[in-house]
């Protein structure tokens, strides 16, 4: 099958990356087990690093980024995958070096694709994507480790971000008191939208928690998202027994701190990988957030956009100016 469609097609051009809404040939994709017409897609910082040229995310170019996609199967040559089959991708090297959700097709192995459980559509799937899907492994952390609403407060950091703010809006569902920290000052968004409890500063965070080798506990378990300072501070102000999660490095690959809450108050760190998570728990997590997880108010955390104000809305997360979630949506109807 050979199909013209649009595509977010980043080029490098004397040493600078343009990004262009072009249109591309299906023929151009690889030779996979699924070809499949993408509805819909989101955006993640990992997109947005992609788009600038980070050669740590993606070494060739022309590349059409994306990490996330939801869509129906248009061919297959496995059985395990019907044509018409909606099913959701998320991770792996879509995106990365293979070429994503911001394109209206993507061609993929069979061992990529997630079925669409039933309770959630194509759009509430990208309203989750890898950003909804890192935070309910880090959840899924927390709740392995025995943690329960009555235990204590949780922090989550970089709140307004797509972990970050699906992190939140899971636990308050859940029923935990969670406490926001952002490096923005509204709380509206994360106490009204999300369901946080209390918001503090990321300036504040560090200072109360930061300043000492280990400080009075304040939290039962906490999310990082943005690694750093942050994270050393999360790490001192856990209660005894306590664990931290940590998944992204915004802020610092870096960590400097001290062994104190590991060794005087045993406190476990746990990192959080979602782009080669088994396929058997992504298919248990996935139809926990279609469920028991998800938000009543999902939609509320998205904002929905096209392929024309994806350049503006990448450069926004680029910069740390997102809040909350970009879902794309792709004209694909005709």
């Amino acid at each position: 099958m050979e199909q013209l469609f649009n595509a977010l097609l980043i080029t490098e051009q004397d040493g600078m990356y343009v990004k262009e809404i072009k249109q591309v040939n299906t023929n151009q994709l690889p030779d996979n087990d699924l070809l499949i017409r993408v509805k819909y897609s989101s955006i993640n910082f990992k997109d947005a690093l992609s788009a600038t040229g980070n050669k740590g995310v993606t070494k060739k170019y022309p590349h059409v980024p994306g990490i996330d996609a939801a869509g129906v199967i248009v061919q297959s040559k496995v059985p395990e995958f019907a044509v018409d089959t909606e099913v959701l991708v998320t991770g792996f090297d879509l995106g990365m070096n293979t070429w994503g959700g911001f394109g209206e097709y993507i061609s993929i192995p069979a061992s990529w694709a997630v079925a669409l459980p039933d309770g959630l559509s194509m759009q509430e799937a990208m309203c989750f994507g890898t950003a909804g899907l890192t935070a309910a492994l880090s959840v899924q952390a927390l709740l392995k480790a025995r943690l329960v609403p009555a235990t204590g407060k949780v922090a989550v950091s970089g709140a307004t971000g797509g972990v970050g703010s699906m992190a939140v809006a899971i636990l308050a569902k859940l029923g935990f008191d969670v406490t926001a920290v952002s490096g923005k000052e509204e709380d509206g968004f994360l106490i009204d939208t999300l369901g946080a409890q209390s918001v503090i500063t990321r300036e504040s965070f560090t200072q109360r928690y930061n300043s000492k080798p280990l400080t009075t506990p304040a939290f039962a378990a906490g999310i990082d998202t943005v690694g750093g300072a942050i994270l050393s501070a999360m790490l001192k102000a856990t209660h005894y027994g306590g664990t931290v999660t940590c998944c992204g490095m915004v802020a610092s690959a870096d960590l400097n701190t001290s062994i104190f809450p590991f060794i005087l108050r045993g406190v476990s760190l746990v990192g959080i990988d979602s782009v080669q998570a088994p396929m058997q728990l992504r298919q248990y997590l996935w139809q926990q957030l279609a469920t028991d997880w998800k938000p009543a108010n999902l939609h509320a955390l998205i904002q929905e956009i096209s392929l024309t104000q994806l350049p503006e809305k990448l450069d926004a997360i680029y910069q740390g100016k997102a809040k909350g979630r970009y879902v794309l949506k792709h004209n694909t109807d005709s």
